[in-house]
């Protein structure tokens, strides 16, 4: 995002600086830092607790103290205290690697929009000492998972939390652990906050960091605490889990929160909703033995629940659903827990276990998709629940996403006023859709975003080039072998970006199934074209792994192949900068995954953001983005929708049919860019993308869906606001 100038003096400064009870913070006022509070405390609870396992929210990418302090006159007057924020502010750390992908990246968009919409949320998750894991990147070996190294307390707008008894000591809440027979052990978590700060800095939504390692911690947990999405045992997966939804009532109880509403993003964080239903159980029976509670009386309780809960399910993909062995949960749980997992956690297809999936889909009073396809495909994989399952489809932050060339256009022009409290006025953009200047400066700016990216990639090949000299890594891109001063990646070729998990399902690797027909079309035509790929495989999905490997492994055929009119890049360690970076920097985005396998996908709507086209399987929010041709191209088997097409095997995904359909569209795309330097179809498309997409595709207006789930009471001017956000678009049709 662009930034308005300041000169600001260490007076004005001195105004963003808050404290309380639990700590000082800098960003906002005290004022707004007591209104946002104080609503968050009220005895109606009329807030939201947002849960999520992960949240995405770097400060390299979108950080609105920053760009108002841009300018700031440092100035002796200043305390020690203030220059402390402010070195730490632009001198500090810049990421806070504790997310691994696209749902921890929509948890910090989603909760970027709650804080420019100023609804009264709280969010809850769980600080990982090591992050994910840093992706290095071996043409021989593929990708090696690293240790991330990262300083909470040097990172800007993150703030460990003090207990108001002992302000010289953290905030800790208490968390029951049990053993096999019953035993308990009291683990402790210190409290981190992070403040989620919107544009104009007079609202903020407070995101609850829940840090278990603790040196007391016993070694079970505090190694399960450590990093994100842990696998390696199915006991640290289940510890992950307990630790994140035991932990947010006693979190929001020791700060005074009272949210009557939560939102699971996802089924991580179920544990609080079995937490709940035990509460009200021990009222509805009188004493504290769950264990002899009827099913009714279970039932019965776990209603009273189900209507403060909201439900977001993400994946139609199995392993994107938690399952534990009952002998495995037996081992850390109370057996009262066990008794009400028993009833409302069952597993049909495997009675041995526990499914929180099930849980989740059971108890809330609002349980929701993340596109139309996504909940076509949840009710027939729930047939049991889907009466109640609605789409509400899945957004990008605007103003996170799209680039800082392209906004400085956008605030060019009437027609767009407004546009980053609005992402709707873009929908004004019919009437310029053929205005020569307004084409004009998006194209410019869409040139300077490219030669932003091809800078990057440029530098970076070089690097990889010395980095063999100087270590044991080969590179993991063959064009670095023939990189130098005069021969580069050049930004003016047709360049097709891809970057998201490396999960087969995706099939990262499907235009690249017939190389031959492949580059036969680049070379008979002489149309060159760039492919820049990023991403990470979990570290324990060995065939995501292997599809990584692909990728190098076809770089120098490729280019070969195709008389070096074809060439393949990939960027490792892929986070949000990068990701900015290409979804502004290419020109057509590409998805390629199994219908229906992927349930929304955010990073086209990223591109779309830009105006840039994508290049997509009809699957996930492409269906509702593609509008019959006008925004992109479509690819692949568009058949209906059978329980068959959910298998995820080899042999089931289709690679020999959806590449070829590629390989028939790929000759139009690439005539319609080399028309001219980006032709007048690419920029028919842009538009179509600004005027028809951005409206849909942003938080916004997901925000506003959400909040008529939630049932919030607001101050009028606040609730036209989001019923205008609500109009743009209706998920659910």
């Amino acid at each position: 995002m662009p930034h308005t100038k300041h000169s600001i003096t260490s007076a004005t400064v001195h105004t963003l600086i808050a404290s309380n009870q639990f700590g000082t913070y800098f960003g906002v006022s005290q004022k707004v830092f007591d209104e946002v509070w104080t609503n968050l405390t009220q005895a109606n609870g009329n807030s939201v607790a947002y849960i999520s396992m992960e949240i995405g929210a770097d400060p390299d990418v979108y950080n609105p103290v920053k760009q108002r302090l841009i300018d700031l006159e440092r100035t002796s007057s200043m305390d020690k205290r203030l220059k402390g924020f402010i070195h730490k502010l632009f001198q500090g750390p810049e990421k806070i690697p504790t997310y691994s992908g696209g749902l921890g990246v929509l948890a910090g968009d989603t909760l970027k929009s709650f804080a420019d919409c100023k609804i009264p949320v709280v969010a809850v998750s769980l600080l990982y000492r090591q992050g994910y894991f840093c992706q290095i990147v071996d043409s021989k070996i593929g990708q090696i998972c690293q240790t991330v190294k990262w300083q909470p307390e040097a990172t800007h707008g993150l703030y460990l939390l003090h207990d108001p008894q002992k302000p010289e000591e953290p905030l800790q809440i208490e968390v029951p652990f049990y053993n096999e027979h019953n035993k308990m052990t009291m683990i402790r978590a210190q409290v981190w906050m992070k403040m989620e700060i919107n544009q104009t800095l007079d609202f903020f939504i407070p995101e609850l960091l829940l840090d278990f390692s603790l040196a007391e911690t016993p070694w079970p947990l505090s190694n399960a605490a450590g990093q994100l999405y842990n696998s390696e045992s199915s006991m640290v997966k289940a510890l992950q889990r307990r630790m994140l939804g035991a932990g947010i009532i006693p979190a929001l109880r020791k700060l005074g929160f009272t949210a009557q509403t939560f939102h699971l993003n996802e089924q991580h964080g179920v544990i609080a909703v079995l937490q709940m239903i035990a509460e009200e159980l021990q009222e509805i029976i009188g004493h504290p033995d769950l264990c002899k509670a009827t099913d009714q009386q279970v039932i019965t309780a776990s209603d009273k629940v189900a209507r403060r809960t909201i439900y977001t399910i993400h994946t139609p993909v199995k392993a994107g659903h938690d399952r534990f062995e009952k002998s495995l949960y037996a081992g850390i749980s109370h057996k009262s827990c066990q008794r009400i997992l028993e009833l409302l956690a069952r597993d049909e297809d495997n009675p041995h276990s526990y499914n929180f999936t099930t849980m989740a889909m059971t108890v809330n009073r609002s349980a929701n998709s993340v596109s139309r396809m996504h909940r076509d495909v949840t009710r027939k994989q729930f047939p049991q629940f889907a009466p109640k399952i609605s789409a509400i489809t899945n957004g990008v932050h605007h103003m996170t996403w799209i680039s800082e060339a392209r906004a400085e256009v956008f605030n060019l022009f009437a027609p767009l006023r407004n546009w980053q409290h609005d992402p709707g006025v873009f929908g004004n953009l019919g009437s310029m859709a053929q205005d020569l200047r307004f084409r004009s400066y998006l194209s410019e700016a869409w040139k300077k975003d490219t030669a932003i990216l091809f800078n990057y990639i440029n530098t970076m090949l070089l690097h990889h080039r010395e980095q063999k000299l100087e270590t044991w890594i080969d590179p993991p891109n063959f064009f670095s072998s023939l990189i130098d001063r005069n021969t580069k990646m050049d930004p003016k070729v047709f360049t097709v970006g891809f970057a998201r998990r490396f999960s087969t399902y995706k099939r990262a690797d499907l235009i690249f199934d017939n190389l031959d027909t492949l580059c036969d079309i680049v070379v008979t035509n002489n149309w060159p074209i760039n492919f820049i790929f990023a991403g990470k495989a979990h570290p324990a999905d060995e065939p995501g792994k292997s599809v990584i490997k692909l990728i190098l492994d076809y770089q120098q055929e490729l280019h070969q192949k195709s008389k070096g009119l074809a060439n393949l890049i990939f960027i490792p360690n892929y986070d949000m900068k990068i990701a900015k970076m290409m979804v502004a920097g290419v020109h057509a985005w590409l998805n390629s995954p199994k219908r229906p396998l992927e349930a929304s996908g955010t990073s086209g709507m990223k591109a779309a953001m830009n105006g840039v086209p994508n290049i997509s399987i009809m699957d996930g929010w492409w269906a509702e983005g593609y509008h019959n041709g006008q925004t992109g191209w479509k690819f692949g088997l568009e058949g209906p929708i059978e329980e068959a097409n959910l298998s995820e095997s080899p042999e089931t995904l289709l690679y020999r049919e959806d590449a070829a359909s590629f390989y028939q569209i790929l000759p139009t795309i690439l005539k319609d860019f080399y028309q001219s330097d980006i032709s007048s179809a690419f920029l028919d498309k842009a538009m179509a993308n600004l005027s028809l997409n951005i409206p849909i595709f942003n938080t916004h207006r997901m925000a506003a869906e959400y909040l008529e789930k939630y049932e919030l009471n607001l101050p009028e001017l606040q609730a036209q606001d989001m019923r205008h956000f609500s109009s743009l678009y209706h998920s659910n049709l």
